[in-house]
């Protein structure tokens, strides 16, 4: 009887053991835990840079941690360069006297109208630094060229771009655009974008996402560049080594970036003013 007793007793205070254990692990009930998910805000109508024009989107180098376009398998090649933190993931480190050069892509050969996007963090320049060159064989100043100009001061820059129509011949049509004053370019990752539209030959350039100036370059179109063999990331295409154009060689008052790119995108379409912030917006949110 007393074995009988001593059995239930212990049956009882390890199921009061147990129900106490089982209480202490339950977290005290939190309503905002069963609360909807807040959607997060959208750009122009989209919520990633994936959204943004995918069938037209031609070439695109993430320089996380290679030198790839992705959607075609070029690969540049490196002349002192290395990855350092980007904008998102990785970007391309382009210190003084380094860049990357690579084939142009087909893609890219045959666009007309355009849209050519890019992230830069880079100290004041001391000499005009090139960011993205499409170079020509025999033009001092390559298809396309983007790039600060000398002049800036320690809150200001002053952005150029120059496109070119004829890939095939000296003999064409110049669309500058710039020099744009642009505010704060120095030390933290600033957004350029290009788009050119073929149809009426009009150029814009956006920074951080906002148009900093647009022009029309009468005779300019049709674009032609068929025939463009090189582009360069992070330096002007005369400044390679050898140089990529026969028109001269190095200059004393050009210079790499000496900073870090990323996030190159071409499209084959000059993207709208709404597409073009949405995109600034979204890679900068890393979306």
């Amino acid at each position: 009887m007393m074995k009988t007793i001593k059995n239930t007793l212990i049956a009882g205070i390890a199921a009061g053991a147990m129900v106490f254990t089982i209480s202490s692990c339950q977290k005290k009930f939190d309503p905002k835990t069963y609360a909807p998910t807040k959607p997060l805000p959208t750009f122009g109508g989209y919520s990633s840079v994936k959204q943004i024009e995918p069938s037209s989107l031609v070439a695109y180098w993430s320089f996380s941690g290679g030198l790839k376009d992705s959607l075609s398998s070029t690969t540049g090649v490196a002349t002192g360069t290395s990855f350092a933190a980007g904008v998102t993931g990785q970007g391309l480190m382009v210190p003084a006297n380094a860049y990357v050069v690579s084939d142009v892509p087909a893609a890219v050969k045959a666009l007309h109208s355009f849209t050519i996007s890019t992230w830069v963090n880079m100290p004041i320049n001391t000499g005009a630094a090139g960011i993205i060159d499409i170079a020509h064989t025999d033009n001092f100043w390559g298809n396309f060229d983007m790039f600060f100009d000398n002049g800036g001061t320690a809150t200001t820059g002053v952005l150029k771009v120059h496109v070119w129509n004829k890939s095939a011949s000296t003999s064409g049509s110049d669309a500058w655009e710039g020099g744009y004053t642009v505010a704060n370019p120095w030390g933290s990752w600033i957004n350029v974008q290009v788009t050119y539209n073929d149809a009426t030959s009009t150029v814009n350039v956006y920074y951080n996402g906002a148009l900093a100036g647009t022009n029309t370059a009468a005779g300019f179109a049709p674009l032609d560049w068929s025939a463009a063999q090189k582009m360069v990331f992070g330096t002007l295409q005369f400044q390679t080594t050898p140089s990529l154009t026969s028109a001269t060689t190095s200059q004393g008052w050009a210079a790499s970036v000496n900073g870090t790119v990323d996030q190159v995108r071409i499209y084959s379409k000059a993207l709208s003013a709404s597409e073009a912030s949405a995109l600034y917006n979204l890679e900068k949110l890393g979306r």
